[in-house]
């Protein structure tokens, strides 16, 4: 039902995508991270195949999430048009949070994606009330502009969090410096890589599995490193940049390849969730 909704929706922004309007970026949003979690196979992470190496959570729990999240992405696009500062934008994504653990029963799904791409709506918000239209440089370039400092300040008020235990133990910056800096990984990594495998192989799917293992071997991803410390993010690095070194998506075997290696992040009880949420971005992006 969900899925037939975002293909429905999917039509509607097309045919209609000679302007912008903060309603459009909402459903871009919500479709990049329905493409994120149903795509498969993702090392160690929830698809509708399984649940990776996650117990508490299986992929209708993130649909849920995505219904309970469907009005933030246009509100906080909205709130754009505003120029709002970093607090109101806080204060929207703290309403969208809980209701998300409302329909989650708790469960974290989309935490790193009310933050990501709540900025990122706002950004495009702010970009389409200023000029009327946006792309995903200028958005990525307006969330550092208007908001990065504040991002960065405040990060060192949360405390509990798994990214901040994660940055105290390692000094990894986490999605907050990423966001501050303007999505540099997504800019320089993601979307080259989404671009190239998409022209190559004429396939969506393809080139968002492409995305994801090349976001995988360069970030580094805070919930690798607190499920597995340094080995454990060394071991997801090196088993993607060797995925890639094979051909990645264009190999012959690559699907055998990647559920293989699906079963060793299981093993090991790894989870590249950092990529993913950056998998959602690029997606959102490209989407632009």
């Amino acid at each position: 039902m969900f899925a037939e909704l975002i293909e429905a929706e999917r039509d509607f922004a097309v045919a209609s995508c000679s302007t912008l309007t903060p309603e459009k970026i909402g459903r871009l949003a919500i479709q990049a991270l329905y493409r994120e979690v149903a795509l498969a196979p993702k090392p160690g992470l929830v698809s509708p195949m399984d649940s990776g190496s996650h117990t508490d959570m299986d992929f209708s729990t993130f649909v849920r999430s995505l219904q309970a999240l469907r009005s933030y992405f246009p509100d906080i696009s909205h709130l754009g048009t505003q120029t709002p500062t970093y607090a109101q934008l806080q204060s929207c994504g703290v309403s969208a949070e809980q209701r998300m653990l409302l329909a989650t029963n708790g469960i974290n799904t989309h935490r790193g994606a009310i933050f990501n791409l709540g900025l990122l709506c706002a950004a495009a918000g702010v970009e389409i009330a200023r000029t009327g239209s946006c792309s995903a440089e200028s958005v990525c370039q307006c969330v550092a502009n208007l908001w990065g400092p504040a991002i960065l300040a405040t990060a060192t008020t949360i405390n509990n969090s798994h990214g901040a235990v994660v940055q105290r133990r390692y000094g990894s910056g986490g999605a907050r410096a990423e966001a501050a800096a303007g999505f540099p990984s997504a800019i320089r990594i993601g979307l080259p890589a989404y671009r190239t495998a998409l022209a190559r192989t004429q396939s969506t799917q393809l080139a968002a599995v492409q995305c994801f293992f090349s976001l995988m071997a360069e970030l580094e991803d805070t919930n690798l490193l607190w499920r597995g410390g340094r080995q454990g993010l060394a071991f997801a690095r090196d088993t993607a940049t060797g995925f890639l070194a094979r051909d990645g998506v264009c190999a012959p075997d690559w699907q055998n390849q990647a559920q293989a290696l699906h079963a060793e992040f299981v093993a090991r009880r790894l989870s590249p969730g950092g990529s993913a949420d950056m998998l959602g971005v690029v997606l959102f992006l490209g989407a632009l």
